[in-house]
């Protein structure tokens, strides 16, 4: 037997029950200003949308309105961690405090105008999408739209003047701050690994970056050298042999908490006294530290105002002007590696 799905109430089944024109109920769903309606039919005017289970179309609301309350917000292709999951989960509810509501949208995989006509169909004010799955003509698509375009993975001095606004994590600070923390305390012989796959190879890079820069600006003499690394015990086993054979550094930026624990791991199998013989330092400070033993030092991002930058975000909608946001500070967390 084939079953037949309910129709969605509609504002013409609520006038009908009602026994009011559809533009009174219009008036009072959305609370019109200077509407003359008695309090009476505004009650049963809402009554009667509960009980049909009425939900105002979003489309609808944004064609009405000249303006949509949704920011877009495009996942990388990876597996968040639990800064990045604790960082949206603020955001959106000071959005939504604001009167927006941040949709996490991803699945697809398309970049340039075919991604552009994708995110343009659900008609938000404004995108936040990671800077690879841009290009001019899909940014000159949203922008015709009117919707305002974020990119993250990009630095800011490279989108001013583009009309694109920029929401970034320091990568380049990160790394920085474990170069500088290192260098500091006499290493000279440093060792930096990166994380193999597209996404976390570039924040690798950036990092590696910072760490370079920080070890040539100390203008001490010391050396960095970098392998890459796949998230698994076995590649981490691999790095420490090649170590072991070129010569075992003296101290390790491990990319993030993740990598270096597993570098610790395989470091205490092949006997490498840590932090005696090789200094370690990860980075976004998770839980993970404080159960290694010895326990992690790590470099923290140190969130700011997260009201501040939905603020930013929506002035850039309601301002139509570029905003440059960074909403961590790279801050080192000693402890025993």
């Amino acid at each position: 037997m084939t079953s037949i799905r309910p129709r969605p109430a509609t504002i013409t089944d609520i006038a009908k029950r009602a026994g009011v024109s559809t533009a009174t109920v219009s008036y009072v769903l959305n609370d019109a200003p200077g509407s003359r309606i008695p309090e009476g039919t505004r009650t049963r005017v809402r009554s009667i949308a509960d009980e049909l289970g009425y939900v105002p179309h979003a489309s609808a609301r944004s064609l009405r309105k000249g303006s949509s309350d949704l920011v877009l917000y495009v996942q990388m292709d990876v597996v968040h961690g639990p800064l990045a999951t604790e960082f949206h989960h603020h955001l959106t509810l000071r959005l939504r405090d604001m009167g927006y509501t941040l949709l996490q949208y991803g699945g697809e995989r398309h970049r340039g105008v075919k991604a552009a006509r994708t995110w343009a169909a659900m008609r938000p004010s404004a995108v936040i999408v990671e800077h690879e799955r841009l290009t001019p003509a899909g940014i000159e698509l949203l922008h015709k739209a009117d919707i305002q375009v974020i990119a993250t993975g990009v630095a800011a001095e490279a989108a001013k003047g583009t009309g694109v606004s920029t929401l970034t994590m320091d990568d380049v600070g990160v790394g920085a701050r474990a170069g500088e923390h290192l260098v500091g305390r006499g290493y000279r012989d440093l060792a930096a690994v990166v994380p193999r796959g597209h996404v976390l190879r570039r924040i690798g890079g950036l990092r590696l970056q910072g760490f370079q820069e920080a070890a040539a600006r100390a203008g001490v003499g010391a050396t960095v050298r970098s392998l890459d690394m796949d998230w698994s015990p076995e590649s981490a086993a691999e790095v420490v042999r090649t170590w072991l054979d070129e010569g075992l550094p003296e101290a390790v930026f491990g990319y993030n908490d993740e990598f270096s624990g597993l570098l610790l791991g395989a470091m205490r199998d092949a006997r490498v006294p840590v932090p005696d013989r090789t200094a370690l330092v990860g980075a976004d400070d998770l839980m993970l530290c404080r159960m290694l033993r010895p326990r992690l030092t790590s470099v923290r991002l140190e969130p700011q105002s997260i009201e501040a930058t939905a603020q930013e975000i929506v002035r850039a909608v309601t301002e139509r002007t570029e905003v440059h946001l960074s909403p961590w500070t790279p801050v080192l967390v000693q402890r025993e590696t």
